[in-house]
C-alpha cells in the first residue's frame, strides 16, 4: 500500500474513534439494519463506501465530515423491526431521528446534518446540497442492497 492510501486509512481511524468516545455510536450494534448486518456495521460500511468512491472518482469533500456524517446517517438508536405505526415508516422518518440523536451526542457542522437529514433521497422530499450527502445517498443504497439481497445471491 503506498502512503496516500496509509494516510486515508489514518484518517478514517481517527474519525471513526473520535466518533465512539463519549458517544452511544457503538449501541448500534445492537440493532438489525438490512438482513443481519447491524446498524454499526452498516454504517461503517457506508462511510467506507462513500470514502473510497470520493477517493476513486477523485471528488474534492470535507473528508472528516464525508466520514462522520456516513457513520452517523442511521444514528436513530432504536429498533425498526418491532411492529409498530411509527416503524412502519421508518424509511421516510429515520433521517430526522437520526438527526436529533446525532445533534445530542456531537457538535455537527452544515454537511453532516445536511448528509444526515436528506441521506432517504427520493424518500425524503429534498435532496441533499453538498457533495458529500450525494456521496451518502450513492453509498448507503449500495451498501443496503448488498446486505438486503447478498445472502440471497450465494
Amino acid at each position: 500500500m503506498n502512503r496516500l492510501g496509509e494516510e486515508r486509512i489514518r484518517r478514517f481511524k481517527r474519525v471513526l474513534k473520535r466518533t465512539r468516545e463519549g458517544s452511544r455510536f457503538d449501541t448500534m450494534d445492537s440493532f438489525v439494519q438490512h438482513g443481519d448486518t447491524s446498524v454499526r456495521t452498516h454504517c461503517l460500511h457506508v462511510a467506507q463506501t462513500a470514502y473510497f468512491i470520493a477517493w476513486r472518482f477523485g471528488v474534492k469533500v470535507d473528508e472528516d465530515s464525508l466520514i462522520r456524517g456516513a457513520l452517523l446517517h442511521d444514528y436513530f438508536l432504536y429498533d425498526w423491526h418491532e411492529k409498530s405505526w411509527a416503524n412502519a415508516i421508518h424509511g421516510y422518518t429515520h433521517p430526522g431521528k437520526a438527526l436529533k440523536q446525532a445533534e445530542a451526542d456531537f457538535d455537527l457542522n452544515e454537511t453532516e446534518r445536511d448528509m444526515i437529514k436528506h441521506h432517504m433521497f427520493p424518500l425524503t422530499p429534498f435532496p441533499p446540497r453538498t457533495k458529500e450527502g450525494w456521496l451518502l445517498v450513492l453509498a448507503d443504497k449500495v451498501c443496503a442492497t448488498g446486505e438486503t439481497i447478498g445472502d440471497r445471491l450465494k
